[in-house]
């Protein structure tokens, strides 16, 4: 039986028109402003965060304008990010469709301020335009990290029905990003037989090498292990889903393999010593969603299914993150049929886990929303230092928020179990351990 889910609403923001799979965007914070983008179909952008309102904090929607998108157009995909160090600077991307009455013309729009003291103010940065026509039908827009000799870039990746996806690079000497050919930094990216939905790209700490991963809406998957320092593909696999893939995620999940050489099957530990493998998450919309485990080793053939993931109409939306504070991330699936369920690796050790191949994803909780549930982040919007989940659904944005009672708790036990650590050492006890006795 699924718990209740630990997560309390705590906003409701309502939408102008209804948004899609792809339109929402955390903003990183850090040097730049933290919230969040919501794109709407009919050519709006919300700009939702927390702001400190007479000692309060309080949740504020206001509308961004942004520079050259007609108001007859339809906002298709929206993502930003922040520029790799040494550089500085917020970078906003937005495709969208403008109706020119007998065709359709698809755009890219990147916003980016380069004047000294601007390079982070949203209202300036939305003023900022580089216009680009396209001459296919966007879908995803997606961030990545790439090194560029011996210098990281953040470059989008656009994919389109022509079918290909698309690269664009900043040119610095030129202050504006341009189309370069995808093959040059991305040789995975090639020869695709479908249009891609969905694409995820995962760095592996400490090495040079590189996920990536891919789900199209013919129901092909296809995950390759690149070196990024000389562009070779050193292993690629790929398989046949019957339906369209929504989602495809790659993330760590305790292996069931021994420990191997860093950058292959256990790049690094969990917070128990044990091995960690990277996996894929791939959610349908028609079929159960399934997790290939350790797939740098096992390729694609060890699939675990997420149990009752078809039950609840198309997954539309996916999440890999720990909202339990336990140092294991849970799978969250939103569905078209306003469910949010989140899963729970267990491993053979664990009480409870029957999992014929070591280890299994059981439903943890799940929770009910008035309309379909169409793209969700989890971001800390208040700067507490705990993260909220952030869910678009038909009708709205939903702000969920964890139980301080519960994360405070949580602290309390991990400061008394760091300080019964110290003592077997003979060390004095953590810093705030005592003020939290």
């Amino acid at each position: 039986m699924a718990g209740r889910c630990p997560l309390v609403e705590d906003s409701f923001t309502r939408l102008a028109s209804q948004s899609n799979v792809y339109g929402l965007a955390a903003l990183a914070g850090g040097a730049g402003p933290g919230g969040l983008l919501a794109a709407t179909l009919k050519g709006k952008v919300l700009y939702f965060r927390y702001q400190d309102l007479r000692q309060r904090l309080r949740p504020v929607a206001r509308e961004l304008q942004f520079t050259y998108i007609p108001v007859d157009a339809e906002i298709v995909s929206i993502d930003s990010f922040q520029k790799s160090p040494p550089k500085r600077g917020l970078v906003v991307g937005i495709t969208f469709i403008k109706d020119s009455g007998d065709k359709a013309s698809p755009f890219l729009n990147i916003y980016c301020d380069y004047e000294p003291g601007s390079e982070y103010d949203l209202d300036s940065i939305a003023q900022s335009c580089l216009n680009l026509e396209l001459q296919f039908t966007p879908f995803q827009l997606h961030h990545a990290e790439v090194c560029v000799g011996d210098k990281p870039e953040t470059v989008f990746l656009l994919s389109g029905n022509d079918p290909g996806i698309h690269l664009y690079k900043e040119n610095e000497g030129l202050h504006q990003f341009e189309e370069q050919p995808v093959q040059n930094l991305f040789p995975e990216l090639q020869e695709l037989p479908s249009n891609v939905l969905w694409l995820d790209v995962c760095n592996i700490p400490g090495s040079s090498q590189r996920i990536t991963a891919f789900g199209c809406q013919s129901g092909y998957i296809r995950v390759a292990q690149v070196d990024q320092a000389s562009r070779v593909v050193l292993q690629s696999w790929s398989i046949q889903q019957d339906g369209p893939v929504s989602k495809v995620l790659v993330f760590t999940l305790p292996s069931a393999c021994p420990p191997g050489p860093p950058g292959t099957d256990a790049a690094d530990n969990g917070e128990a010593g044990a091995p960690q493998g990277y996996s894929v998450l791939v959610t349908s919309t028609i079929e159960l969603s399934v997790v290939y485990r350790d797939v740098l080793t096992r390729g694609l053939g060890d699939q675990l299914t997420l149990p009752g993931s078809d039950q609840y109409d198309s997954v539309l939306c996916a999440l890999v993150t720990d909202v339990d504070f336990d140092g294991a991330r849970e799978i969250l699936l939103g569905t078209y049929g306003q469910e949010l369920l989140c899963y729970k690796y267990r491993s053979p050790e664990a009480p409870g886990a029957a999992g014929p191949r070591g280890g299994e994803f059981q439903l943890l909780w799940k929770r009910s929303f008035p309309s379909p549930l169409l793209s969700m982040q989890y971001a800390d919007l208040t700067s507490d230092g705990l993260c909220e989940l952030a869910v678009v659904c038909l009708k709205g944005l939903h702000v969920l928020q964890h139980s301080l009672v519960q994360a405070a708790q949580c602290v309390l036990e991990r400061l008394r179990g760091e300080a019964a650590r110290r003592a077997q050492r003979g060390l004095g006890p953590p810093d705030g351990a005592a003020t939290a006795e």
